[in-house]
């Protein structure tokens, strides 16, 4: 008789949270399947869920391969990091270095970061958690996660969710936050474009400069910017585009793979089913909309003094789910408009943002500990 319960322990121990949270990972895989939401992460969550939800898994404890993953790749920031450089191998910086003023939209899009911060201060969360559940807005999953490892590991599994679910979601969050805050006549405004082109020498020096200026800034923003900025160096040194490739490629798609199932294996029942996992998915989404409404709301208040008027919608581009926000205010414009076209100063904020996230997710790391020393 013990032989049989040992061979039907997982029947044994099935419990209802268990089975809730298979169904979870289950919505997970439908949207990257059947919606194609984010698909490259969405459905290695899902799966890794599913693993983590068996009973008995020997997928997690002490000995598990999730497990072994989690400490060698993620409790260390060793994944987010390799990700950056991915992420700056795949970046092209020359629309904003042609559009350099599209730089303050990649800073007013992070509002929404710090209003959360606030908000969950007044929820009851302390200020590292509060700090962790704001960078959500910084619609940056990689920037998320390294902030969550760093200030609450325990909210891991809730934080990534949240960020990558709603990076996927963009497409619906955004529209009606931006024709909420503008009115048509603002939505039909032209940008003209420039086409001059951006020496190499330029592109080089970016990634070098911004490197020195924010790390010197902000220390602790190093390992962050460093790396993002790192894999552009090996995109636009012109030398080494074997390796280039290979950061886009080879090693984005099996650091995504071995990132996605690993943040799977930590939505575990007994940590996920929580009121607070529910709170800090709707705070993500309340993130996403101030961080979207601070880029549009900042455009309309540049347009009081510019002659030349900014289309207020490439204010909400200034989010970092690149390129997904700057193809969503592209259809908008087009919608309003068949023959207006602002893709390239959307995808200036766009990059931006990107650069924004991570100097945010930076300030984060140095702030929140002085402010509680």
């Amino acid at each position: 008789m013990p032989a049989l319960e040992e061979v039907f322990s997982g029947i044994y121990n099935f419990q209802l949270g268990n089975i809730i949270m298979i169904a979870v990972a289950g919505i997970l895989i439908y949207l990257a399947i059947a919606k194609d939401y984010e698909p490259m992460l969405l459905l290695p969550i899902g799966f890794g869920a599913i693993l983590a939800n068996i009973p008995l898994s020997s997928a997690i404890g002490h000995d598990g391969f999730l497990t072994v993953l989690y400490n060698a790749g993620i409790k260390n920031e060793l994944f987010p990091i390799l990700i950056f450089i991915a992420v700056g191998a795949m970046i092209d910086f020359g629309p904003l270095l042609k559009n350099p003023f599209m730089l303050f939209f990649g800073a007013a899009a992070q509002f929404g970061i710090f209003a959360t911060m606030l908000v969950a201060t007044l929820l009851g969360f302390d200020l590292k958690e509060a700090a962790t559940i704001g960078i959500i807005g910084a619609a940056d999953g990689p920037t998320s996660i390294y902030v969550a490892t760093k200030f609450a590991p325990r909210l891991l599994a809730a934080i990534s969710v949240a960020a990558y679910s709603y990076m996927s979601l963009v497409p619906i969050i955004q529209p009606p936050v931006v024709k909420a805050l503008t009115t048509r006549k603002e939505r039909l405004i032209r940008m003209p474009a420039r086409d001059e082109q951006i020496p190499q020498i330029v592109k080089i020096l970016f990634p070098i400069l911004v490197t020195l200026v924010a790390g010197i800034i902000a220390p602790i923003s190093v390992s962050l910017v460093g790396s993002l900025m790192f894999g552009n160096l090996l995109r636009e040194c012109g030398v080494l585009e074997r390796l280039s490739k290979s950061a886009q490629n080879e090693l984005a798609n099996l650091v995504t793979l071995l990132l996605g199932i690993t943040i799977g294996s930590t939505m575990v029942a007994s940590e996920f089913l929580k009121v607070e996992t529910l709170i800090i998915i709707l705070m993500g989404l309340v993130a996403f909309v101030f961080d979207t409404a601070g880029g549009v709301l900042f455009a309309k208040f540049l347009n009081l003094f510019l002659k030349n008027k900014i289309n207020p919608m490439v204010g909400a581009a200034g989010i970092s789910a690149f390129p997904m926000s700057a193809r969503v205010i592209q259809r908008m414009a087009q919608k309003e408009d068949p023959t207006n076209f602002v893709l390239m100063q959307s995808v200036s904020a766009n990059v931006a943002g990107q650069l924004g996230s991570i100097v945010a997710g930076g300030m984060l790391l140095a702030l929140v500990p002085a402010i509680l020393s």
